[in-house]
């Protein structure tokens, strides 16, 4: 019996809820919940598969910020399989159908989707801060090889510390016969893993994101310097090309130089906001459960409503599925990817071609019928040149005879 009930008072995980009241058994705790783990489960999947097929398919996509980006979307898919689907199943049957091997599986990887998702943005965050406040530094250091190995370091460390939860979770029968996949010891045991998986995973990932976009904010928005930098390495890769046109002084023309310096900060603004936001996003979806979960490691008898442990599960499934649809509103790349993975562009692009077919065939058509006459016309003016010259050289020839027949009789 008191092992029974250590079990049922341990912190609640994002979908391992025990059944502790009759409002889980209500239809419509079930309606909502099953209806709102559909959509946003259903529009994070299709999203971030989308995420992941853009950047593999389109080569000018292939950056290492989208690598990280990548990696965060395959973390978020595995939190919305591993968590929200389970829930539809649990929410409906009213009781766990996936087993002992289930129970551990799903869990290891709800966590390990959470972690390497949250490793993923502090990733991010650093490589932009390298990018936009040391730009010569980044030319070697932000490449798409070296986030490659980052991102494979992040999901190697973070599958071995996951491993733990191996350890921690089994099937519990309640008293009225439900099967449930909870925690095995109680939950005292449980503090140091939920107090080093809070700092590490959300508290450090956070102060850091602050630190990093207040010093990335101060040099592109309040300081020039990117500006000068931006244009120096512009200078560079012009002057050559440009010191022998005319019309330019030393390759400092001002066409050629601020459109780009221009495009080039406008870029990396819009970029570092899409992603601050995806930063401000993680924060406030993922700060209901992570302070539910901090008070009730403290707490004799802890918090455990229905309603709330739902809005709960709920934030964190739309923070996994909201970042797609931010990438899609706050970016043009990968708005237009997004359009051409759906074939809308190619659609557009075929109707072109076929009304500009006849045209260019006509085009065609009538440079080869009048090739003819323009060639006839060009050998009239030869000849005409060349009877001009011959009759200037006679001319010379005969006035040179008489010269020379003058001065002979002289």
């Amino acid at each position: 019996m008191t092992e029974n009930s250590s079990r049922i008072e341990t912190p609640t995980n994002i979908s391992l809820v025990s059944n502790i009241d009759q409002v889980l058994g209500s239809i419509e705790y079930k309606t909502v919940s099953v209806f709102l783990v559909l959509v946003i489960c259903g529009v994070g999947i299709i999203g971030n598969i989308m995420v992941v097929l853009v950047v593999l398919t389109t080569r000018h996509m292939r950056t290492p910020t989208n690598c990280y980006l990548v990696s965060l979307a395959v973390a978020d898919l595995m939190v919305l399989v591993a968590a929200g689907l389970p829930n539809i199943s649990d929410s409906l049957a009213g009781t766990w159908v996936y087993g002992h091997a289930g129970c551990l599986g799903i869990t290891y990887f709800q966590y390990l989707g959470i972690n390497v998702s949250s490793s993923s943005i502090t990733a991010f965050t650093i490589e932009r801060y390298i990018a936009i406040c040391h730009p010569m530094r980044a030319q070697t250091v932000c490449t798409v090889s070296r986030a490659k190995r980052i991102i494979g370091g992040v999901w190697i460390v973070t599958s071995v510390y996951c491993m733990l939860w191996f350890f921690l979770v089994d099937i519990h029968v309640s008293k009225e016969g439900h099967v449930e996949c909870s925690y095995k010891v109680s939950r005292d045991l449980y503090l140091p893993i939920y107090l080093i998986d809070f700092t590490i995973f959300y508290v450090v990932p956070l102060l850091l994101a602050i630190v990093l976009y207040g010093l990335i904010a101060r040099i592109l928005f309040l300081s020039p310097i990117p500006n000068r930098a931006d244009t120096a390495t512009t200078l560079r890769k012009g002057d050559r090309s440009q010191k022998d046109k005319p019309g330019t002084q030393g390759g400092g023309g001002k066409s050629p130089n601020r459109p780009r310096t221009k495009g080039a900060v406008s870029s990396r603004k819009q970029v570092t906001k899409m992603l601050a936001v995806v930063v401000i996003l993680f924060a406030l979806l993922w700060m209901p459960y992570r302070t539910l979960v901090l008070v009730n490691s403290f707490m004799k008898e802890p918090y455990l409503n229905s309603w709330f442990l739902l809005f709960c599960r709920m934030c964190i499934y739309a923070n996994s599925a909201i970042n797609p649809v931010v990438y899609n509103l706050m970016s043009q790349k990968f708005r237009s990817a997004f359009r051409k993975l759906c074939k809308c562009q190619e659609e557009e692009n075929q109707r072109r071609t076929m009304c500009m077919t006849p045209t260019s065939y006509s085009m065609v058509r009538d440079t080869v019928t009048a090739s003819p006459e323009a060639n006839g016309k060009k050998e009239e003016k030869r000849h005409e040149k060349r009877g001009k010259e011959v009759s200037f050289q006679n001319e010379q020839t005969v006035v040179k005879k008489d010269e020379e027949l003058y001065f002979s009789v002289v």
